[in-house]
């Protein structure tokens, strides 16, 4: 349920509508670079399992200016559509449609002329995100017709399912729709068209994008207008309309400021949970929205006094209450059913792992390490294919790196799985002994967790190394990668699950290492708490974000690594270089990977801040300064943020004054992830070592080491910056829990009554037998 802007993430279904304010330049030529902006935020949706519609105009400007290039027979087509708008009115009532009086303001002619023009560009710009569109043309008497709404829910219903996204608009050449006037209950412009598709499809969100910021108390145009934030259901329609003016419409689209609010009140009475007006000339404006960041003005179907959604009582009100389609709700079904039986599966097919002797488990991995190289080409060529549709669709240059195999990261990751093989099985480790009493032993042994779900973004080469660990440690393995390494995930997938059936000779089922390939969305994951045991989450700041705050599944990883390298006074700058230059540029996209340099004033005055950062920008490496850098000359970019995670070739600069405010900086800024100190002064070290509070500190090391595998742990499932059951990279141990084992060697057995009362015939020893 969306009860405030924080919320909005939750929303699954998207309608987006775009007015011709928007898509369209005040000259009426498509406006490419907003049309492009949505675009791309609507990809980006697609690709985080968000089903997305758009409801968009503008057809009739890209029409105006095609037919006004054209000629028909001898009289100019401006000629044509002149003779055309003066019979207009008098045509119109011979049909019985109602229009406006005098010029009638839209063309229908300029419509079918435009419509192909407007979504070849559609399509041209999500083409590029790897995307395909679909058109849809409807008229209001599509909606009152119960055969061909359901034929529109239906259909809207089984493009989604592929992951296609629909552009809906009215069909002006067919209904000549002028003006305000309706057909029945029904939709008079493409805001209350965007209202209607939103109820009838069962939206959560509508995004209404505009030529203003939102809806003001008065024109916004006027000395003194205010934003207003947020606008509740429970309000009536009089409190509501008391609370602004609306002022003139804009000279583009239809419909003015009060169509708007008008569909965005109908679509929240209608159920959608939330609506938000705001303006489409925004630079990231669906983005923003999506992220919870105050934009625009959002109308809530949600009462603040008793949180339960609104109720709408009115006779029309029940006409607009959500009619999803049988085919969408069973879609919706099948899809949470298919994905809750393939984590039963992976439970069942854990639990055999388990039964499994060491040296089985152990063949499992060798025999991994084999299929992989064996199939190193065929993966290669996957990988080049994901590489390809990657760069098409825009992928950001860090989560590029990421994406890309090669055949040395293969040999690392084979490795690394051959390392731990040969590591001391973990399963039944006996790590502490205890004699309860005479005859009563407790053991406390180590046992996996159970089913683990690991969602990662790119890197497909975490996805053997996870596996490998799943199989050692023996718990069950639900994956869900992007779709960006689908081809490379999907391949390495098979290749491991074939060696585990291959290994066992059947015994365990090949669940037990399963990958999600479909469109099932995150949400619908993480809230399998009866079978997943543990999230870890490898990706972005803004997955590890979201993961946390939409499951109930405890979750380990981190959300960022800011990590510091801070060259102290006593640093020797030989030293400092080679560890500075390891530390940012060895691998700038891992998240291992400084991004912040922090130098002791005195480094400033002696040269050796400048060398250093000479030998950074001779690597390629961008700087960029915090307040003291910048006022200092060290660099003539400023530092945004002092937390930042670049992921890339940049990096922020500072200066302290000495170690503690260095110490209160990494702390105050950093993420917890990996720290380095660089220096010759042993106390020193052991001060920074012992205060800095992150998972991994380090004296004159890279903070590259900070690495499963290098920390000789055969591989990691990722890094933890939490508190709780594992922090740092992530291993074998961070997989395992404990239980406990009683045993009682008497021939009567042991009772608790015996320990204490008139039946007392036994004391606790309470003996350590193994520390």
């Amino acid at each position: 349920m969306i009860r405030s802007r924080e919320d909005i993430s939750l929303a699954r279904r998207v309608v987006i509508k775009a007015g011709t304010s928007v898509v369209s330049t005040s000259e009426g030529y498509p406006s490419l670079s907003r049309m492009a902006s949505i675009v791309e935020n609507a990809a980006k949706l697609v690709r985080e399992g968000k089903e997305v519609l758009i409801v968009t105009s503008g057809a009739v400007g890209v029409g105006r200016q095609r037919l006004s290039k054209q000629s028909v027979l001898r009289r100019s087509m401006s000629e044509l559509l002149t003779q055309r708008e003066l019979n207009i009115d008098q045509q119109d009532r011979a049909l019985g449609i109602p229009t406006e009086k005098g010029k009638a303001s839209y063309s229908s002619a300029c419509a079918a002329a435009g419509q192909l023009g407007l979504m070849s560009l559609y399509e041209t710009m999500f083409s590029q995100f790897d995307i395909t569109i679909s058109q849809i043309l409807v008229t209001s008497f599509d909606f009152t017709s119960p055969e061909r709404k359901q034929n529109i829910q239906y259909v809207i219903s089984q493009l989604l399912a592929l992951g296609i996204v629909p552009l809906l608009n009215e069909n002006d050449p067919v209904s000549l729709n002028q003006g305000y006037q309706t057909f029945g209950n029904t939709f008079s412009d493409n805001d209350s068209l965007a209202a209607l598709i939103s109820i009838e499809m069962n939206a959560h969100l509508l995004v209404l994008l505009t030529d203003v910021q939102g809806v003001f108390d008065r024109p916004p145009k006027e000395p003194g207008a205010k934003l207003i934030d947020t606008f509740y259901g429970h309000e009536s329609s009089e409190s509501i309309a008391s609370r602004f003016i609306v002022g003139e419409k804009s000279l583009q689209g239809r419909g003015g400021m009060g169509a708007k609010v008008d569909a965005a009140l109908r679509a929240s009475r209608g159920g959608v949970q939330a609506v938000v007006i705001a303006a489409g000339h925004e630079e990231r404006i669906i983005d923003k929205i999506l992220s919870g960041e105050k934009a625009g003005t959002i109308f809530l179907n949600y009462s603040p006094d008793n949180g339960d959604p609104v109720e709408v009582s009115s006779p029309t009100a029940d006409a607009l209450q959500p009619k999803a389609s049988e085919a969408a709700a069973a879609e919706e079904e099948n899809a949470t059913d298919r994905i809750e039986a393939l984590a039963a599966a992976v439970r069942r097919a854990s639990r055999q792992l388990q039964g499994m002797s060491a040296a089985v488990r152990t063949k499992a991995l060798h025999m991994v390490a084999d299929a992989l190289l064996a199939s190193q080409d065929d993966l290669l060529a996957a990988n080049a294919e994901d590489m390809i549709a990657a760069e098409t669709s825009g992928l950001s240059g860090s989560l590029i790196s990421r994406l890309k195999l090669t055949a040395e990261k293969l040999k690392g990751v084979v490795e690394g799985i051959r390392s731990l093989a040969e590591t001391e099985d973990p399963i039944g480790k006996i790590v502490g002994r205890t004699e309860v009493a005479n005859e009563l032993l407790l053991e406390k042994v180590r046992c996996p967790i159970g089913v683990l779900l690991i969602i990662f973004e790119s890197r497909p080469d975490c996805l053997p190394q996870i596996a490998a660990l799943a199989l050692r440690s023996g718990n069950g393995l639900l994956l869900k990668g992007g779709k960006e390494a689908e081809r490379t995930n999907k391949l390495m997938h098979s290749v491991i699950v074939r060696a585990v059936v291959a290994a066992t000779e059947g015994q365990v089922d090949g669940s037990v290492v399963s990958l999600v390939t479909t469109r099932e969305e995150v949400s619908s994951i993480l809230r399998l708490d009866k079978y997943i045991d543990l999230v870890i989450p490898r990706g972005s700041n803004e997955l590890v974000s979201y993961i946390k705050s939409h499951t109930t599944i405890p979750v380990m990883g981190h959300a960022d690594g800011v990590c510091h390298v801070y060259v102290d006074s006593a640093a020797n700058c030989n030293m400092a270089l080679r560890v500075l230059v390891d530390s940012k540029t060895n691998y700038p996209s891992a998240c291992n990977s400084a991004e912040s340099l922090l130098f002791h004033q005195d480094n400033v005055q002696s040269g050796v801040a400048d060398k250093l950062l000479r030998a950074l920008r001779a690597a390629g490496v961008v700087l960029f300064g915090g307040p003291r850098a910048m006022s200092l000359g060290l660099t003539d970019r400023v530092a945004e943020d002092l937390h930042c995670e670049y992921g890339d070739l940049r990096m922020t600069v500072e200066v302290v004054d000495g170690l503690q405010q260095a110490v209160d900086h990494i702390n105050t800024f950093g993420s917890g992830h990996t720290e380095c100190i660089v220096t010759e002064d042993s106390s020193s070290a052991e001060m920074f070592l012992r205060q800095v509070d992150s998972a991994c500190v380090f004296h004159n090391a890279s903070t590259r080491f900070a690495d499963g595998f290098r920390f000789g742990l055969g591989a990691e499932v990722g890094i933890s910056t939490g508190r709780i059951h594992a922090r740092g990279p992530v291993g074998i141990e961070g997989l395992m829990t404990d239980k406990w084992m009683l045993r009682s060697g008497s021939s009567q057995g042991h009772t608790v009554a015996s320990f204490s009362g008139s039946e007392k015939i036994c004391s606790y020893t309470h003996k350590q037998l193994l520390k």
